[in-house]
């Protein structure tokens, strides 16, 4: 069994959960209308307790999942890092899933380039120590800042795809699809 990572960017710690004492900051977040408005539904309390739990779990043996971030002087402001996709699509296989770096960020800290360092700090794990090959990330087309934020870390966008976990008709079903491959990565870093 790996231990969790902690890593550390110029402003953020990312570091394994804390439970229970993350799960209200993590409300916080889950229960903001502002922080979920790209997410299928804000969660109420034990739904978002769920999540935590569920989120800190997935860190297994491999010791790497979606980390709590951490701002100096602020505590908890987010949740990013890596981690297994686990519903069925047309880039992904369950029996042996792709891995998904993801962000979610208190309102109150959007737009300060966190989430940027925080992925950023995540992408250099994911193909540094955690030794992955390629990591996709999606999110609803009307979610700009997401995707934007993804071209920003050198991800091109690969199509779209219905989210399987949303229901025909829902207004976020569409998904954009965005991957980076380790080469591509390591290319973008020796200028390649």
């Amino acid at each position: 069994m790996t231990a969790p990572a902690t890593l550390h960017g110029p402003r953020v710690t990312l570091r394994p959960w804390r439970l229970p004492e993350d799960l209200d900051p993590l409300f916080a977040i889950n229960g903001d209308l502002e922080a979920m408005r790209f997410f299928a539904n804000v969660h109420d309390r034990a739904e978002s307790d769920a999540w935590g739990h569920r989120i800190a779990g997935l860190f297994g043996d491999r010791g790497y999942g979606f980390w709590v971030v951490e701002l100096k002087g602020e505590g908890m402001v987010g949740v990013v890092g890596l981690q297994p996709v686990m519903f069925e699509a047309p880039f992904n296989d369950p029996a042996r899933p792709v891995t998904e770096i993801g962000w979610r960020i208190a309102t109150r800290f959007q737009r300060r380039g966190l989430a940027e360092e925080a992925a950023r700090v995540s992408l250099a794990y994911g193909f540094g120590p955690a030794g992955l090959d390629r990591i996709v990330a999606f999110t609803p087309p009307a979610n700009v800042p997401s995707w934007s934020l993804m071209e920003k870390l050198g991800m091109r966008r690969e199509g779209t795809f219905d989210h399987p976990r949303l229901a025909e008709g829902h207004p976020l079903r569409h998904h954009l699809l965005y991957a980076v491959t380790r080469r591509d990565w390591i290319d973008s870093r020796i200028g390649g």
